[in-house]
């Protein structure tokens, strides 16, 4: 498939008349270009662990052809290329945007870059699946919404489980057949150590053949103290999202999907807390993290621990149900759900029913069918909805970052019926906390005020609030700033 050559006047004036008759016209005819029978013709922007993973299931399609790539590591570029001698090769993914031959892009990168990216891209006349957690503050991850309805272009978002058919099955199971009665409350887990990423005494010299300031884009110039350059991006502010982003956005997409019907966009309040603890590394985003969502209906926690029970232990952590997955609390029973599998436990502790997981390559496939269909309401991953399960995790990621030193008053707001799973979470915290030899009290630990959210005005209320909403939008650097207008 390829597109005809626009200059940038002339595709802002036609993608302007496709806004207009939005409320006029359906979706498909909006999006009605591609011929369902020529190949979908993608570019791949990084090339990294993720983006090698993107470059193998789009590259197993037959009605896809990968023509280039772009990233800012030319050791990266050099292994793509090997892969697909006959694709071209970047360091800037601005070269893929202007190619008028490319139909759709993949966004790999660094949490930092996802936003401006998919932007660009979708300015550019192309569609995008990109990368979890969509966003790196929550008003970029806005921006990309606004993107792909004036440019009416499929946005898909990488929270891969939703693809999984198993998922309309413990649906079924839970609400419709109600096979173990009414829900009554949700616990999200994510438990799994992470070792330290060490601290340098001297900056982190930048590796050769990567170009910097490329791979920086919209995040500031600042040194880097951990040991190794990449991955560990992922632990620091200015790049990464920590484990809530990381993998917190998984699970809790499964349980905000699966118990809550995605009926709940944003949670009304958040509070919660957490530390960085037993690690003396470069790393900023909390090992430990501890959180509770008022959903206005069913209450949901999420636990988060990167740190052993001890020196010698190979656990994690104490907790109910998977040890990254969720455990739905009901009347009869409960079930736990992780990725590829599920099972259904009665109150006495029978397993009742299992279920079994198959993504494959489906949320890929997913993503090209509605480009080859024009059709974003087949989606499963649609990028409004992302943004709104991303917004969990940046909330929860907010609510540490404006924490006050814990104090066992401030915990104790919660109570009853609302409180959920909330002081269960507290005391499983506080065993690992203990098997550190440390507590509440010494550890460091911080913990937020109670942050209302208004879906309305986008902004927070209550204690620490002014911090709060000042990290709703991050700082650019100069050159790469998510446009105030898309």
């Amino acid at each position: 498939m390829t597109q005809t050559k626009l200059n940038r006047r002339q595709f802002t004036k036609l993608t302007f008349a496709a806004g207009a008759l939005a409320s006029a016209l359906p979706a498909p005819a909006l999006l009605a270009e591609t011929n369902v029978n020529e190949k979908i013709h993608m570019g791949g922007i990084g090339i990294g662990w993720r983006g090698g993973d993107h470059l193998n299931a789009f590259n197993g399609m037959d009605d896809v052809r990968l023509t280039a790539f772009a990233d800012p590591d030319e050791a990266r570029l050099l292994a793509a290329k090997a892969r697909v001698k006959e694709a071209a090769t970047y360091r800037d993914m601005r070269k893929i945007f202007d190619d008028p031959s490319i139909d759709a892009v993949y966004v790999a990168t660094c949490n930092h870059w996802h936003c401006l990216a998919s932007i660009w891209a979708m300015q550019a006349g192309k569609h995008v699946y990109v990368e979890k957690p969509l966003s790196h503050s929550q008003w970029e991850g806005d921006q990309v919404v606004k993107a792909a309805r004036k440019y009416n272009r499929i946005c898909q978002v990488g929270t891969q489980q939703r693809s999984d058919p198993m998922q309309a099955e413990i649906k079924k199971f839970l609400h419709e057949e109600k096979g173990l009665g009414e829900i009554l409350s949700c616990a999200v887990n994510r438990y799994g150590i992470r070792r330290s990423i060490g601290k340098r005494e001297t900056p982190l010299p930048i590796p050769e053949g990567i170009d910097y300031d490329l791979w920086l884009g919209p995040a500031q110039d600042e040194p880097l103290y951990r040991a190794q350059f990449h991955y560990d991006w992922h632990w620091d502010w200015n790049t990464g999202s920590g484990e809530m982003g990381n993998w917190g956005v998984h699970v809790l997409d499964d349980a905000i999907n699966n118990v809550l019907l995605d009926r709940v966009a944003y949670p009304k309040a958040v509070l919660g807390g957490g530390a960085r603890l037993t690690y003396d590394d470069a790393g900023e985003t909390p090992n430990v993290h501890f959180v509770w969502f008022d959903t206005g209906s069913i209450p949901m926690v999420i636990g988060l621990s990167n740190i052993p029970m001890g020196p010698k232990s190979k656990s994690a952590g104490t907790h109910t149900g998977p040890g990254s997955g969720y455990c739905v609390y009901c009347e009869g029973g409960m079930f736990w759900g992780q990725r590829g599998s599920g099972k259904a436990i009665d109150a006495n502790g029978k397993v009742i029913r299992e279920f079994k997981g198959n993504m494959g390559g489906g949320h890929q496939r997913n993503f090209i069918d509605a480009v080859k269909a024009h059709d974003p309401s087949i989606q499963n991953a649609e990028v409004e909805l992302a943004n709104q399960v991303t917004a969990w995790c940046n909330f929860a990621n907010i609510a540490f970052r404006v924490g006050k030193p814990y104090q066992q008053k401030n915990a104790e707001v919660l109570f009853g019926k609302t409180a959920g799973r909330w002081e269960e979470l507290l005391a499983n915290t506080s065993e690992l906390l203990a098997a550190n030899d440390l507590s509440f009290e010494n550890s460091g630990i911080v913990l937020s005020g109670m942050l209302n959210y208004d879906e309305k005005t986008g902004r927070f209320s209550g204690e620490g609030a002014d911090e709060a909403n000042a990290l709703l939008k991050r700082e650019y650097r100069k050159g790469y700033a998510v446009p105030e207008t898309v």
